[in-house]
């Protein structure tokens, strides 16, 4: 196991990396059609906002700054998505298509504990300020 948890810090980072690189491109996908996608929101809507939550969020979480505090937001907005959005359509969230705003919200929860792992901003000024 020690050979293992050596790695902890550096896995840490690279979940945080791919779950922050996969929220970014929700958040684009709703500002500027990046991926492409037939779903128009409409400007300053709440799918607006939360895609501007997305942006934001989703870039520094990539870069690991302020990741506590940007992992807390974007785990309170998947909540929220997935009870205003989700959860009235099915009481399952395989049926009623909200599992990836579950799994968004816990890791992102998990990050608001974690930190942003060794290959960070966070990390970087943490090692730079002793």
């Amino acid at each position: 196991m020690g050979a293992l948890a050596q790695w902890e810090p550096r896995v840490l980072s690279i979940l945080r990396i791919v779950s922050g690189l996969i929220f970014l491109l929700h958040g684009t996908q709703k500002h500027f059609g990046i991926p492409p996608t037939d779903r128009v929101v409409e400007a300053f809507s709440l799918p607006w906002i939360a895609g501007a939550i997305e942006i934001i969020c989703g870039v520094l979480l990539i870069v690991g700054f302020q990741t506590r505090a940007a992992a807390l937001l974007a785990s309170g907005t998947m909540a929220f998505a997935y009870f205003i959005a989700h959860a009235p359509r099915d009481v399952f969230p395989t049926n009623n298509g909200g599992d990836a705003a579950i799994l968004y919200c816990f890791i992102f929860l998990y990050l608001v504990f974690a930190g942003g792992g060794s290959w960070s901003l966070d990390a970087l000024r943490k090692s730079r300020n002793g």
